[in-house]
């Protein structure tokens, strides 16, 4: 096999994601300080908002510091129990080769359990370095689970459903987080500027949502240098107030951290007092976002920061802010900028602002890589996915996403104006995600790292039990702005499980129509089929036989030509698959008939961008398989088991070299234009979820050969239609 030229957006060096050898201290201290501007921007905002989300409702301040004690005790523990002990200790171990996220978590179950309902799986998958399956020796616990999965197939759409929601809702955040952050950072300048209507600042907020949301297509490299100072400013600046209003109005604060006032407070407030833990939830927005970008650092980086850094950061802002409060009843929502001393006030807000942006920063470009993935696991139509760098792995850009995430953005700030609203909407976004996560965890502790039972269920009850309080308190909120996170899930979630639903049905259309080899050489003499010169590939999803759209393209055309690969694209449940790995190649029919399968395999973070370059790659795997079947036997099979590339041989066979000369006379793209329909047979509901709302997506989606950038000039398309 012939090397070939490494795809234009291949990892470099240093850019690929974070390989788990043995790194230097130097190596992990570098992570850490990246990690500041990428992780943590949005979880190092929260304090922007969260006193005065909490007070928002009829929860208020009384002569006794009993309400300001009692909120930020349970801003303590809950800072310590869920990021720090839950994220840190727990979650951050349970990726998937280095990966992180709920599709990580997904992705694992999916490999250990036998889960995914991806077509196309073969057992060949199982031999990637990636698939990485281990301890396979189930448990009684796992056998158990894994059987109650198989025997119940109904509970693997109830799994799917379940990661669906805490995606959306994590696309969610795209839309919430730079609302309530910028908005919540330029309203500090009506403390100072007391006259100034709140229009102002609402348009003020959006000139620069737009702005933000405009720069996205020049990817975040050009400035992603300026995140992490940024970030560790805004955490000295609060952390520094927080010291100064400590010792300034009330060092008795630090008793607060007796969880008794956790109780104290919910005795003293009753109802009201459960109801505003919708608004202390959002301290740990942003939680979630130290295990998704885990793929770009180190569990042990992301450790050091939080520790060592944010962490106590946090702790000290909370605890001033709640110092300043037990003597400023009055100041409850503009408190955090009413405890900022006068000699610093202008320099903080132009911290804050910035620290709001890099914050929103992290939010949209994290957005655009689950939508990415969602499209990977077929749970999403389409999109253009751009990549904004040549260097620095997995940054990309997708047009469609960013402006209709704008568009809401602008929306929420302009018909809520108010950051109270806000919150309440975002509190339950977080909840949600964060609860997902729980519940997936506790699966892995039995399915993955086969432990006993006992131990998921304690790790769900004690953490469940706190995701849930919180998650019912943020539910009470649903008419007071939860309901835009809810809406937009359940439409993300329509939007996401009618495709995968619809793409599906077209997948088992198309194993039942193949076409058998035998039956296209039959036909040939009566359809007048001529062979003519080059290489045709032709797309699908079929991984034997031969798919019906070329059936349909040779009785429409009768002719192709005379080297015909089958290119069958295709994910697999793992993140990434390294380049050597990625094609498998076999021979469909005998030797004469000179038609080859090319199966490429992609993870659900592979970055999917052929090119030009992509067809020289192709016919090198080709010609190395022929190469190697010349040399090991000499008879011919119907057809040849798909197998890894070969390594290089030297001498070129007679075969080989016909189809180099064939891929000079060129290379013609063949792929399908299918429209599904429903059967006449169907119930109503599966006519309109395909007939109009699948057929709404597939004619406003991407078509396949746009995402493969496939020239227009050399490709054929097959109109055909699916009954499904």
């Amino acid at each position: 096999m012939s090397s070939s030229k490494p795809p234009p957006f291949a990892p470099e060096e240093g850019s690929e994601p974070f390989n788990r050898k043995k790194s230097s201290y130097k190596d992990v201290l570098i992570l850490a300080y990246q990690s500041l501007g990428v992780v943590y921007g949005d979880l190092s905002t929260s304090p922007l908002y969260v006193y005065k989300t909490t007070f928002s409702g009829k929860l208020s301040l009384h002569e006794s510091d009993e309400e300001v004690f009692g909120v930020f005790s349970f801003i303590f523990w809950t800072l310590t129990l869920i990021p720090l002990l839950k994220y840190i200790y727990f979650v951050l171990s349970a990726d998937d080769n280095g990966e992180g996220g709920t599709f990580a978590l997904y992705s694992l179950l999916c490999r250990h359990a036998r889960l995914s309902i991806l077509p196309n799986q073969q057992a060949d998958d199982e031999n990637l370095s990636t698939y990485d399956v281990e301890g396979s020796t189930n448990t009684w616990q796992s056998a158990m689970l894994n059987d109650f999965f198989n025997r119940h197939p109904r509970f693997k759409n109830g799994l799917l459903i379940v990661v669906l929601l805490g995606t959306c809702m994590a696309i969610g955040d795209g839309v919430l987080t730079p609302t309530i952050s910028v908005l919540s950072a330029v309203s500090g300048v009506r403390v100072k500027i007391t006259n100034l209507h709140e229009n102002y600042v609402v348009a003020l907020s959006c000139l620069i949502l737009v702005v933000l949301f405009s720069l996205q297509r020049y990817g975040t490299h050009r400035v992603g240098f300026m995140f992490a100072p940024i970030v560790i400013a805004w955490l000295f600046c609060i952390s520094g107030i927080g010291i100064y209003n400590i010792f300034k109005w009330n060092p008795s604060i630090f008793r607060a951290i007796s969880p008794g006032y956790m109780c104290k407070f919910l005795r003293s407030t009753g109802v009201e007092g459960w109801v505003s833990l919708s608004g202390v939830v959002l301290c740990i927005t942003g939680a979630e976002t130290m295990f998704a970008n885990l793929g770009h650092f180190s569990p042990i980086s992301i450790k050091i920061a939080f520790t060592f850094l944010v962490y106590p950061c946090l702790i000290l802002a909370y605890m001033g802010e709640a110092a300043f409060l037990s003597k400023h009843h009055d100041d409850i929502q503009r408190s955090f900028y009413k405890a900022i001393p006068e000699s610093v006030f202008w320099p903080v807000f132009i911290v804050a602002t910035c620290a709001a942006v890099v914050g929103s920063q992290a939010v949209i470009s994290a957005t655009f890589s689950i939508v990415s993935q969602c499209c990977a696991l077929n749970c999403f139509p389409l999109v253009k996915i751009i990549h904004t760098s040549n260097h620095i792995y997995g940054q990309i850009y997708i047009p469609e996403v960013n402006w209709i995430l704008m568009c809401l953005c602008l929306a929420v700030t302009i018909g809520l104006k108010n950051t109270n609203m806000i919150g309440h909407a975002y509190g339950l976004a977080v909840t949600v995600v964060i609860f997902v996560t729980t519940w997936l965890m506790s699966l892995v502790i039995i399915i993955v790292w086969k432990k006993k039972i006992i131990s998921a269920i304690i790790f769900l009850i004690f953490f469940g039990s706190i995701e849930l309080i919180y998650l019912s308190s943020s539910f009470v909120k649903i008419p007071e702005g939860g309901w835009i996170p809810l809406t937009l899930s359940i439409i993300f979630m329509s939007v996401m499980y009618i495709w995968n639903y619809g793409t599906l049905l077209k997948h088992e259309f198309d194993l039942q129509n193949k076409v058998s080899v035998q039956r296209i050489l039959a036909l040939a003499p009566k359809l007048g089929i001529v062979r003519v010169p080059g290489i045709g590939l032709v797309y699908s999803d079929v991984l034997a036989g031969i798919p019906a759209v070329f059936g349909q393209f040779a009785m429409s055309l009768p002719a192709f030509h005379q080297v015909l690969i089958f290119v069958c694209i295709k994910s697999v449940q793992v993140p990434f698959i390294p380049e050597s790995e990625r094609f498998l190649v076999g021979r469909v029919g005998t030797k004469e008939h000179r038609m080859f399968r090319c199966v490429l395999r992609y993870g659900y973070k592979d970055l999917r961008l052929e090119s030009y370059e992509f067809e020289s790659q192709l016919v090198s795997k080709v010609v190395s398989f022929v190469e190697l079947e010349e040399s090991l036997r000499s008879e011919e099979n119907a057809e040849l088991p798909l197998s890894p590339p070969p390594p290089p041989v030297s001498i070129r066979s007679e075969e080989s070299v016909e189809i180099l000369k064939e891929k000079e006379c060129g290379v013609v793209y063949i792929s399908g234009h299918s429209y599904a329909k429903a059967k006449s047979s169907s119930s109503l509901m599966k006519k309109f979820t395909i007939d109009v709302v699948y057929a709404f997506l597939s004619k406003n989606c991407r078509a396949p050969d746009v995402q493969l950038s496939v020239p227009h000039s050399l490709l054929l398309k097959v109109g055909m239609v699916y009954y499904v």
